[in-house]
């Protein structure tokens, strides 16, 4: 488990360094911020859809490597998904960074979103972790004003 475990805190790190999709998406058609008080976490994400689907999403914004590098994989992972789709992404997310520390779950078939499966054992770090997910239901929903974890 150790093995397993510092792969994901390489995954988490890498992303933090070097954030996929980070910048401005020229001809985006849903923007949305997120705001996250307690660890001072700011987001912007920008995405285009095409029939239903997220053709491309950029995201910028600072924080910490949990919220930067969550937003980073999060834009890899729902690039061409459906809102349906990205839907449920999402509450497997949810659940498995949500559910009590004891309990264990096979989140392999979320890639390398599992690498944040170790967030719930620290609650204050959930909202940093989710704060691209809101962000970005938000901007699919087209809600106006600025996301907040609070």
């Amino acid at each position: 488990m150790s093995e397993l475990n510092d792969l994901y805190q390489e995954v988490i790190l890498d992303h933090n360094k070097n954030p996929h999709n980070y910048g401005t998406l020229e001809q985006a058609d849903r923007t949305s911020e997120g705001h996250n008080p307690l660890c001072g976490d700011r987001l912007v994400i920008q995405l285009r859809l095409e029939n239903g689907r997220i053709k491309d999403i950029c995201f910028q914004g600072s924080g910490c490597s949990i919220s930067k590098s969550a937003c980073s994989v999060m834009t890899e992972v729902v690039k061409n998904k459906t809102i349906e789709e990205v839907e449920k992404i999402y509450h497997v997310f949810h659940q498995m960074i949500t559910r009590p520390s004891d309990q264990e779950g096979d989140f392999d078939d979320l890639g390398e979103l599992a690498a944040f499966s170790g967030v719930n054992e620290y609650p204050m770090r959930v909202k940093c972790a989710s704060l691209a997910w809101h962000t970005l239901r938000a901007a699919l929903q087209a809600q106006p004003g600025t996301v907040s974890t609070e």
